[in-house]
C-alpha cells in the first residue's frame, strides 16, 4: 500500500483538528478597557517584566494579573518582554 494512502487518514485528521481550533480561536476577545487617560507604558511593562515570577506565584493564590490590562500596546510589551528576559537570564546565570 501507498504510504500517502496511509497517511492520508492523519492528515486529513489533523487538517479537520486545526480547523476547528482555529474557528474557536477566532471567537475570542478581550472587552473593551474603559477610557483611561494614563495606561501603562513602558517602564510600568519592564517593571511587570521584572516581577513576572512574583506575580506568578501571587496569582496562584489571589486574583492577581501578570499582565496589565489595558495597556498601552506594544511599548508595554516591548517593556514586558524586556524585563521578563532580563530576569529570567539573571536567574539562569546565577544557577550556574
Amino acid at each position: 500500500m501507498n504510504t500517502l494512502a496511509r497517511r492520508l487518514p492523519r492528515i486529513v485528521v489533523f487538517v479537520a483538528l486545526c480547523s476547528v481550533v482555529l474557528l474557536l480561536a477566532s471567537c475570542a476577545h478581550q472587552p473593551q478597557p474603559p477610557a483611561y487617560d494614563d495606561l501603562p507604558g513602558f517602564w510600568l511593562g519592564l517593571l511587570h517584566g521584572f516581577l513576572i515570577f512574583f506575580s506568578l506565584i501571587g496569582s496562584l493564590f489571589a486574583h492577581v494579573r501578570i499582565y496589565a490590562f489595558p495597556n498601552s500596546g506594544r511599548w508595554y510589551d516591548f517593556g514586558y518582554v524586556l524585563g521578563a528576559a532580563i530576569f529570567l537570564i539573571r536567574i539562569g546565570a546565577s544557577s550556574r
